[in-house]
């Protein structure tokens, strides 16, 4: 009898196991019943992940740079006033624009990675979830004054428009010191704390 009660439990157990592994990225309403799957993402080629290894690897150099200049500039205190922590920001955008006086367009954001990027997004965003980011984009956000100019600052007064952590989690990822910002049909890359404009790629906007 005990053995066979061990046999039942075993059983059970295997099949809540399996129950959970099969429901993973699906979403279950509280009577059990299955609603949604979350889509896994494609994996990418070993081409693809080249790109990606090098576009990351470029990100890093930027920041590597910027670091360097920004570790020899005068410390900030605490209590420092808006004036001076503008004209901090001020004097480390020089700094670094000096540092990157040749930057162009395709530094970061190379032929390859804009291509493969441009398909990550198209994937991302399918039907009425296209339209919405389309809306979002080019009417809700007000980003036209926004110049689309390597190593130019990015407006203060503009909008920036997050990013949708979903996407964030399939494009190449950042060092901490950069975002991705929509700007029109556009893609930026954005130094967070000097506000330049690292890098940009077109046609991002599916």
């Amino acid at each position: 009898m005990k053995t066979t009660l061990r046999i039942n439990l075993r059983l059970a157990i295997v099949g809540a196991l399996a129950v959970c592994i099969a429901t993973v990225g699906q979403r279950v309403r509280a009577d059990g019943i299955l609603i949604s799957q979350t889509p896994v993402p494609p994996a990418l080629s070993a081409s693809d992940q080249a790109i990606v290894k090098t576009f990351e690897k470029r990100a890093k150099e930027y920041v590597k740079l910027r670091e360097q200049l920004e570790e020899k500039m005068p410390k900030l205190s605490q209590e420092a006033k808006a004036e001076e922590i503008q004209a901090h920001k001020q004097q480390f955008q020089d700094r670094v624009r000096a540092a990157r006086a040749g930057a162009k367009v395709g530094d970061v954001f190379t032929p390859q990675a804009a291509t493969l990027i441009r398909a990550i997004i198209k994937d991302e965003y399918k039907g009425k979830e296209r339209v919405e980011l389309r809306d979002t984009v080019l009417r809700e956000a007000d980003t036209k004054a926004v110049p689309l100019r390597v190593n130019y600052p990015y407006p203060e007064s503009q909008e920036v428009l997050e990013m949708a952590p979903t996407l964030l989690l399939r494009l190449p990822q950042l060092p901490k010191q950069l975002r991705y910002r929509f700007v029109g049909h556009n893609l930026l890359l954005i130094d967070r704390e000097n506000g330049l404009i690292v890098d940009y790629m077109t046609k991002a906007l599916p």
